[in-house]
């Protein structure tokens, strides 16, 4: 995590330094006050008092300069280090193959990126100026205590370890619920996400309390591991107390009795002041460094699931010398198969042989986890194959300049996602550069003008975080207009008009045929009346193409597609035997 400090590492040396001088300056002041109340003692003159009046002074100011400086310059590399340090987190996600988003909850990748960078930035401030002001606090305090005290210094060495006893305790109680209550945190999150992505399924279903059960559950489970942190926590206070007044008793007593025996001559009344301002500054720093303890063995939890983040590497990279052009959208599988995971012990895709021809119209049909998706996202490379290869062009997909190939290759998924914006903000993920006219163009052939015009601002209309003021069949067609504009050689779409009527879907796949006819499209449905007219049809069954062929051949000859068939057209289906 270290690299993310960048820029402001000058700032994080800056402030120990001015830590430093800020603790020598507050050590010396109590030396400079105990001489001073000598000098009254043995009736010095008003000027020599003043002289040492004026430079208690300019300590005291310059230590708040100092103080105040150092406040400003952790503060501000603390927070820039948070800044980079998400930064580089949400880059590093940036780059995840599908295989890497997989290993990682959305909740839990949110909580990292919030909650667990925070206690980081906290730690790292600590680190920079409590962690540097305690224990050199504490040294020069002793120092000066022994310098002052002599003998009666040696109060400390009996409450210390007492203090670093009880502190180690604390530590040792506290690391394993913090370890807890993170996977805890991702839990809560993960509840508060799912009801407010489904907040639409929850009320359609009256399961309100259902869900206020399930969060208060999640909530009451993060609380109660904090509880017990926290109560273990509170024992530094009453700990501090008892060793910080038995050092008083101690000095009080045993300061006061020597004064008085020796007639100020063993141990004096400046003296005595110095050793309690040491004594307080010196239990306040054992305080203090116990606090820094307890944040970072918080934070080191924290660092080490930001850390999972940042060094996860992508299963996907780009080879050596990566090919930057693609002649054309012919697609070829050689005795491809896949699975999704290296532990898994079956394949999704079991030796896949396939030939597509540039410009052509494929339709893929199967029944529910058949593993049509799982075909087309080995084309633009959202996975790799683990057996075989896949060619695009002619040429491995695993030879292509990623960007480059999926910029070739334009995708609608079955998820339609939207981003919050203006319809024109979206579209333009297809080509940032595309005019007015090329939007309008490419929504007409989508079949999705139609609905924008009928908005009050038309394209310039607000679209909410993940389309939710959308239909799904509007939804869906502005996202083939957004996969249009990108003027791919390789058009997928993958159930992406199962959410519009029969008509609407004619008029797209007719438009698709006129305004491309060189792009290879591939179109997965679950109805067969979206893939009548493709040239060729795949039927998928359990990861093996069970049939290729056009509608009338698969009607004649396959099962799988012939039941499909027949279920969705019951009336006068016969007669196309």
């Amino acid at each position: 995590m270290a690299r993310s400090v960048r820029e402001y590492k000058k700032l994080s040396i800056i402030t120990p330094i001015l830590i430093s001088l800020e603790v020598v300056i507050e050590c010396i002041i109590p030396f400079i006050t105990a001489t001073m109340v000598n000098e009254i003692k043995t009736g010095s003159d008003l000027n020599n008092i003043l002289k040492y009046g004026v430079v208690l002074i300019i300590m005291a100011f310059l230590s708040l300069a100092f103080g105040g400086i150092a406040g400003f310059t952790s503060a501000t590399a603390a927070c820039g280090f948070a800044k980079n340090l998400r930064k580089d987190m949400f880059y590093s996600i940036q780059n995840y193959s599908f295989e890497n988003i997989d290993k990682f909850l959305t909740s839990s990748l949110i909580t990292r990126m919030t909650t667990d960078v925070s206690n980081v930035q906290n730690a790292y401030m600590m680190l920079i100026r409590t962690a540097i002001r305690s224990p050199l606090m504490l040294v020069f305090a002793f120092v000066m205590a022994f310098v002052m005290g002599g003998r009666m210094a040696w109060i400390f060495l009996v409450v210390v370890p007492i203090l670093a006893i009880g502190l180690g305790i604390v530590i040792f109680k506290t690391f394993p619920l913090f370890k807890k209550v993170f996977k805890k945190y991702d839990a809560l999150n993960k509840s508060i996400q799912e009801n407010i992505k489904g907040m639409r399924v929850v009320k359609s279903f009256v399961r309100e309390d259902y869900e206020q059960e399930k969060f208060e559950a999640a909530a009451q489970d993060v609380c109660e591991d904090f509880t017990k942190a926290e109560r273990i926590l509170a024992l530094n206070g009453p700990l501090m107390q008892f060793c910080m007044y038995l050092v008083m008793v101690f000095v009080l007593s045993f300061g006061s009795y020597t004064i008085i025996t020796s007639r100020g001559l063993d141990f004096d009344i400046g003296q005595f002041s110095a050793i309690l301002t040491y004594n307080f500054m010196i239990l306040s720093s054992l305080m203090m460094l116990s606090m820094v303890f307890v944040m970072i063995t918080l934070a080191g939890e924290s660092a080490k699931r930001i850390v999972e983040v940042l060094n996860e590497k992508s299963t996907l990279t780009n080879p050596e010398k990566p090919i930057y052009s693609i002649k054309d959208g012919s697609v070829s599988f050689e005795n491809v198969s896949f699975k999704y995971s290296p532990k898994a012990k079956k394949m999704v895709l079991e030796n896949i042989n396939l030939e597509i021809k540039p410009g052509e119209t494929i339709g893929i049909i199967g029944g529910t986890g058949s593993s049509k998706s799982s075909l087309i996202q080995l084309i633009p490379r959202l996975y790799d194959v683990s057996q075989g290869t896949v060619k695009v062009g002619g040429i491995d997909v695993r030879n292509y300049d990623l960007d480059t190939l999926r910029n070739q290759v334009a995708v609608v998924l079955q998820k339609n996602i939207l981003f919050s914006g203006t319809i024109k903000e979206n579209l333009r993920w297809g080509n940032k550069d595309a005019t007015d006219e090329e939007l309008v163009e490419a929504c007409k052939l989508a079949c999705a003008d139609e609905f924008i015009n009928q908005f009050p601002k038309g394209y310039d209309s607000y679209v909410e975080q993940g389309g939710a003021n959308l239909s799904g069949g509007q939804k869906q067609r502005l996202c083939i207009a957004r996969a249009l504009l990108k003027k791919p050689k390789i058009l997928i779409l993958d159930d992406s008009t199962s959410a519009v009527d029969t008509k609407t879907d004619a008029k797209i796949r007719k438009a698709l045929r006129e305004y491309i006819p060189e792009t290879t499209k591939i179109i997965i449905a679950q109805r067969t009346a979206s893939v009548e007219d493709a040239d060729r049809i795949i039927v998928m069954d359990k990861g093996i193409i069970n049939g290729i062929g056009t509608h009338k051949e698969l009607l004649a000859q396959n099962a799988i597609y012939k039941e499909i068939y027949y279920s969705q057209n019951k009336a006068g289906d016969h007669n196309e035997e």
